[in-house]
């Protein structure tokens, strides 16, 4: 059984909506929400099942109407007053969870019969959920009220979610009531008094620092050392609890820390596995929702005596939430122990490793903390999961480049039954794999194909997706390269071709493609790579660099313009550019994308922009640039898009998919960046996205919601012209792009 406190996702007004209410069900994962009344009284319960339940029942479904219409009247509670065994013996098959109530029926806790959520605070503990970062501060401000204040600040910047402290009210805690200077106690003994005597906060001073690190947004944590300073914490509202490893034996103060329905910590260091067993045991018996670290309470540990294969053994012993408390120096077995299933990391935090005290030498100074937090992100993104594999991104352009096709070793007319002396493996990988060459003998050719030609799935099925008079509200059009543009533009009747340059198409001349004028808008797509591996950067600081990308933006501004005599419909062709601002290493901080904007906006200033129109596209925060990730700074926030453009006199180019890639990963919501960006948007490329970098995905295989992103775009930028940006859309003659069109008709 576990008593759970922290009951918000649980909870709900009887008067909001249905829709609010599976909103709850839907983030708690556990079935169930509690209706009550604004003063915190139990009034009803809601479950899955009851809605299932009246869905059946009605005619007419509307979810925006109160949640008491439907919720279960009189639910089965059990009182605070109750103890955790007379809970426990509550529970039956058909109930596994209790509201807990005190004697007005206000609830004030939840028990359910087997292990609930682990949650600090905002923070999820668990698998799925990013490791939950503690700075230890301990004693380390040395009983200075400023240093632990400028210590929160640091642990912030450093990418910690919480600092945590330590309490003691000597005079209950030590048999000589901790006075520092009784010669009768032992030298290490003595040392320690006298180093608490000197270096602890007063409790005033605590609360202080505590008030000022939830000010600074970072949950402040403590740990307890006795009775006293456990019930000073719990009146002053602390989230959660952590027991030193020299604790874990003090079956007193575990039940204690339990018996306040706040999620308890537990070291494990300096305990045989008895004491652990025993410790587990105590906290299940008094309902607590607890964690347990892996610890060598050493100082500092040697990396012989950490033993981290015993995290599998820990686990199992408490059936619980398992992390990391280390004391060894250096952060490389904090990330061994995420790769292991840490989900908690707790490490020690000073600002200066020379001051005096024992944790100072084994503690991680600031810049080592951030080194250590972003390298902790980085395992965990690594980690990916047991499902099936699957092609990244990257992989997917490398093997496009890289391997090799099944492709049509003569001219193959329509009809052909394929035998193996008609197809043969060549470069690059854009076709059928070779591993496919034995589904392909014996059927039958759909359609001609000429020596050289790809064979691709289509060609499996019998059937690819055909181009037809597609129609939208607005101005709409297709990717399109010098050799193909003229089949492509045969095919649909468009209103615009966006021309994909490579550097070497710089190099070609436009007469030699074009014989007579189209009846075409124009919009040019900028190279991201020119000759010598340069990446297009107009945000460089550097100034040889800044001045090269000026030259490059100047070339494709020149050939742009010798193609306007060919489109007489455009009168300002856009010119869509990745203008720069990436980093290798990870990304910068605000101050510093203020000054990539500025360099930005100095180095486009310096371009020949007569007749043309250069707009910035908006970029995801991993680009793919050649088959390489990095990671972007610029046109990836919605505000800083908006300044720019505003203060420059700028437009956009929005690739929604690059930027729901960017909303996820910064956790910012879609919706808004819409509504703040298109507006200033004069050109649209449409795809979709999945997680925080798979980028050009065929409409509706992702994340993002195309009805509603349709029903934004109407309103805010409505004359915006766009096309389908699928990732090698123009493979098997365009099939992938109309596919698209066909499904964005729908919509657009």
């Amino acid at each position: 059984m576990i008593i759970q406190r922290n009951i918000r996702d649980y909870l709900i007004l009887a008067d909001e909506s249905i829709h609010a209410a599976l909103g709850k069900i839907s983030k708690n994962q556990s079935g169930f929400v509690v209706t009550v009344t604004e003063e915190g009284a139990v009034e009803g319960v809601l479950t899955d099942g009851d809605f299932r339940r009246w869905i059946a029942s009605v005619e007419d479904l509307d979810l925006n109407i109160p949640v008491s219409t439907i919720s279960k009247k009189q639910p089965f509670v059990t009182s605070l007053k109750n103890d955790p065994a007379t809970i426990a013996a509550m529970f039956s098959e058909e109930i596994r969870w209790l509201p807990i109530v005190d004697h007005n029926n206000h609830i004030t806790a939840i028990a359910f019969a087997e292990r609930g959520r682990l949650t600090i605070g905002d923070f999820e503990i668990g698998e799925g959920f990013p490791a939950f970062v503690i700075a230890e501060i301990g004693n380390n401000h040395n009983g200075e009220i400023e240093v632990a204040k400028r210590l929160v600040d640091e642990a912030r910047q450093s990418g910690a979610d919480c600092v945590k402290f330590q309490m003691r009210d000597m005079a209950s805690l030590y048999r000589n009531t901790g006075q520092s200077d009784d010669i009768r106690e032992d030298l290490g003994s003595q040392y320690v008094l006298d180093t608490l005597a000197r270096f602890q906060l007063d409790n005033d001073e605590m609360f202080k620092v505590f008030d000022y690190a939830k000010e600074q947004g970072i949950m402040p944590l403590c740990t307890p050392w006795d009775l006293i300073s456990l019930q000073l914490l719990e009146d002053y509202g602390i989230e959660a609890y952590k027991i030193a490893s020299a604790d874990l034996t003090n079956h007193q103060l575990l039940r204690a820390a339990a018996a306040t329905s706040k999620p308890v910590i537990v070291s494990t260091g300096m305990s045989r596995e008895s004491e652990i067993i025993a410790a587990a045991e105590v906290l299940r018996e008094a309902g607590g929702l607890f964690a347990m670290l892996q610890c060598n309470s050493t100082y500092p540990a040697p990396f012989s005596s950490i033993n981290l294969l015993y995290m599998d053994r820990l686990k199992n012993i408490g059936k619980c939430e398992i992390g990391y408390s280390g004391h060894e120096r250096g952060y490389g077995v904090v990330l061994a122990a995420v790769a292991r299933g840490a989900r908690i990391i707790e490490k020690h935090f000073t600002l200066d490793r020379s001051m005096e005290g024992n944790d100072h030498k084994v503690s991680l100074l600031p810049g080592e903390f951030k080194e250590m937090v972003l390298a902790i992100r980085d395992v965990e993104a690594s980690l990916g999961s047991a499902m099936e594999r699957q092609l990244t991104q990257g992989e997917m352009i490398n093997r496009e480049n890289l391997a090799k096709s099944l492709t049509a070793a003569r001219d193959i007319p329509s009809g052909t039954r394929l035998t193996a002396e008609m197809i043969e493996i060549k470069s690059p990988g854009q076709g059928l794999q070779p591993d496919r060459l034995n589904d392909l003998l014996g059927r039958v050719s759909q359609h001609d194909m000429q020596k050289g030609d790809f064979f691709f799935s289509s060609d499996l099925e019998n059937k690819r997706e055909e181009p037809r008079a597609f129609s939208f509200k607005r101005p709409w059009g297709v990717p399109v390269r010098y050799h193909d543009f003229a089949s492509m533009a045969s095919l649909i009747p468009a209103d615009l071709l966006e021309f994909h340059f490579s550097f070497r198409d710089l190099e070609e001349k436009p007469e030699d493609h074009f014989k007579e004028p189209f009846d075409y808008q124009l919009i040019v797509h900028a190279p991201e790579i020119f000759s010598g591996s340069y990446l297009l950067n107009l945000a460089v600081e550097n100034p040889d660099e800044a001045a090269r990308g000026v030259r490059e933006m100047q070339r494709v501004v020149d050939v742009t313009r010798s193609m306007k005599p060919f489109f007489p419909k455009a009168d300002c062709p856009l010119i869509i550019a990745n203008v720069g601002g990436f980093t290798e290493a990870g990304f910068i901080d605000a101050s510093e994308r203020h000054d990539m904007y500025a360099r930005l906006a100095e180095n486009l200033s310096k371009v020949d922009t007569d007749g043309v129109e250069i707009i910035p596209q908006t970029m995801p925060p991993f680009p793919w640039l050649f088959g390489g990730q990095r990671h972007h700074n610029l046109f990836v926030d919605a505000d800083e898009i908006v300044d720019f453009c505003t203060a420059e006199n700028f437009r956009i180019c929005l690739d929604v998919s690059h930027s729901k890639l960017a909303c996820t990963h910064f956790k910012t919501s879609f919706t808004s960046f819409i509504k703040k960006v298109s507006p200033f948007a004069a050109h649209l490329h449409l795809a979709d996205a999945a997680g925080v970098d798979d980028e050009g995905l065929q409409i509706s295989e992702g994340d993002i919601e195309f009805p509603e992103l349709a029903e934004l775009l109407e309103v805010s930028s409505p004359n915006s012209s766009f096309i389908p940006e699928i990732w090698q859309g123009h493979k098997d003659m365009g099939s992938g792009f109309w596919l698209a069109l066909s499904r964005l008709e729908k919509w657009f």
